[in-house]
């Protein structure tokens, strides 16, 4: 049974710093490739970050550069999002997926609030 589950939300001030951790199980998670999506209220959901699993390349949504920094481990099966000097626009429920264009596999998602 695959699983993707999401922890590390929470409420933040701007400027704050979070990180984010999802732990896969359940298929071949070295050879996805994974990313991070979130969707605010009354908004469509959106690609933060992506990485690939052989290479490590990352992509970020031009949003997030210089802010977020996305990174897997494959021996515990569980990828990260680093997320610093955040700001309320960041609010969100983020979601972990696994597979490209599109992801096959999706978290339940974690709520990040950045408010003051």
């Amino acid at each position: 049974q695959v699983q993707l589950v999401e922890s590390g939300g929470d409420l933040v001030q701007p400027g704050g710093s979070l990180r984010l951790s999802c732990a896969a199980s359940g298929f071949t998670f070295s050879s996805y490739v994974m990313s991070w999506y979130r969707q605010a209220p009354g908004k469509e959901r959106e690609l933060v970050a992506r990485i690939f699993p052989s290479s490590g390349t990352t992509n970020y949504a031009d949003s997030v550069k210089g802010r977020f920094t996305i990174s897997r481990d494959n021996a515990k099966k569980t990828i990260y999002l680093q997320m610093t000097n955040l700001k309320p626009e960041d609010t969100a429920v983020y979601y972990c997926s696994a597979g490209f264009l599109p992801p096959v596999y999706w978290g339940q998602g974690t709520q990040v609030t950045v408010s003051s």
